[in-house]
């Protein structure tokens, strides 16, 4: 079978399926025509969790906090770029309150192929609404007693350094544990079943266990303190030195709190690439006249390009209702400034240096390695052009315009050769 054959019939049986998936979903998926809604009953959240997901996965952590120490740096550009209101979606754990905060959407789903997630963000929802501000939810985040004479406008840094001098209690533990079920199964009426509820309590014991220490590898390593924790990414600022996390000030947090008492952050099981989830999302934004403003990815990318899922991803991400300005928020290796010619003709298709950096960013062309930072990239007859590499999370996060990073996507399709 040729390249773009396997390409071409991937693409068509993974539109199939989401076809068939979203056909056959319930009524509440298929509203009628109508605006964003300013909040949703508890039994409409529930069911809209439910009805977008799909059958979760696995992943090679808890991810039960972030490690992207340069979260913050895009948030000017993002906000002059997008303002406020419209729709935004994410995937992980708390990195996404803070661009949320800064963003105020009238609603947000959080997409993530770990079940895990789900039971983390529902623990987050109960003790946003069980907190009244910043220093009353850390003290039931980390079941430690509030210091006394907090002031209102503490900064994030001292407000930190306060909860790291008192020790955690577990009667404290065990009391807010048992308030966060009650919230979300007596009040909220959620349906949730022993295994989640059982996913609860391993999220909120490692919260317990490690306080503000937690690092992105404490509940696999049993260590707090290593690497990024909550209190060094609640700490960080944008390169103008100013805090913009979701706990940098009450505002920021009131913001999360709001979102979350209204039902309007959405935590939902599912793969960038699946059949489902993703396509899902979008066709209920789309009855309700919205579209996607931010779509923060993390390194998700990287991960799909391995498994050669990406070119699904990019089918799923172009069914969004979108404008020109909806903007990917990236860690990892999103973006590859090319050296090279202006164009490249491939297969007797010309390609604009900004198609071939899209390319290349996504893994959709033929990379091989040549050293010193820079790579090859090579087309299908055989021509080659040498790009640098901006790898990791150096610098901070990236932003990338819907429009340009789904080229690979658009038809015709280019003439390149899968990522390997």
């Amino acid at each position: 079978m040729t390249v773009r054959r396997r390409f071409t019939t991937s693409l068509i049986i993974a539109s199939a399926i989401a076809a068939l998936g979203l056909a056959a979903s319930t009524p509440a998926l298929h509203a009628r025509r109508a605006d964003l809604p300013t909040r949703l009953s508890d039994q409409d959240f529930w069911a809209l969790s439910q009805e977008l997901s799909e059958p979760g996965g696995q992943f090679q952590s808890d991810n039960l906090l972030s490690n992207e120490t340069g979260f913050q740096v895009v948030i000017p550009e993002l906000t002059e770029r997008l303002g406020t209101g419209g729709v935004y979606l994410g995937v992980g754990p708390e990195q996404n309150f803070t661009y949320i905060a800064a963003l105020k959407p009238r609603v947000a789903f959080i997409l993530d192929i770990r079940r895990g997630n789900r039971d983390l963000h529902l623990m987050y929802k109960a003790l946003f609404e069980m907190a009244a501000d910043r220093a009353e939810f850390l003290s039931l985040l980390f079941a430690r007693p509030k210091p006394a004479d907090l002031p209102k406008d503490i900064g994030p840094a001292a407000l930190f350094e306060a909860f790291e001098a008192v020790a955690p209690v577990e009667a404290d533990y065990q009391r807010t544990l048992g308030r966060i079920k009650d919230l979300l199964v007596k009040t909220h009426r959620l349906p949730l079943t022993d295994e989640e509820l059982q996913g609860i309590d391993y999220v909120y014991n490692n919260f317990y266990r490690f306080g503000p220490g937690i690092g992105y590898t404490s509940s696999r390593s049993g260590r707090g303190g290593v690497g990024a924790t909550y209190t060094t990414l609640m700490r960080a600022t944008d390169k103008a030195g100013v805090a913009r996390s979701y706990l940098a000030n009450e505002e920021h947090f009131n913001v999360m709190k709001t979102l979350e008492a209204s039902n309007l952050l959405v935590p939902v099981v599912g793969n960038f690439s699946g059949p489902r989830a993703l396509r899902a999302i979008g066709a209920w934004l789309r009855e309700r006249n919205a579209t996607v403003s931010a779509y923060y990815l993390s390194n998700v990318e990287d991960y799909l390009s391995r498994d050669g899922s990406w070119p699904v991803f990019c089918q799923n991400a172009t069914a969004l209702p979108q404008t020109d300005k909806s903007t990917f928020i990236r860690s990892g290796g999103g973006y590859r400034q090319i050296n090279g010619p202006a164009t490249l003709t491939g297969g007797g298709v010309a390609i604009s240096a900004d198609q071939l950096r899209t390319l290349v960013a996504q893994g959709i062309s033929s990379v091989s390695a040549a050293g010193q930072g820079t790579s090859t990239v090579t087309t299908v007859d055989g021509r080659t052009v040498t790009f640098s590499v901006a790898g990791g999370m150096a610098g901070g996060n990236r932003l990338g315009l819907f429009p340009n990073d789904l080229l690979p996507c658009a038809l015709p399709k280019l003439p390149f050769t899968p990522f390997h």
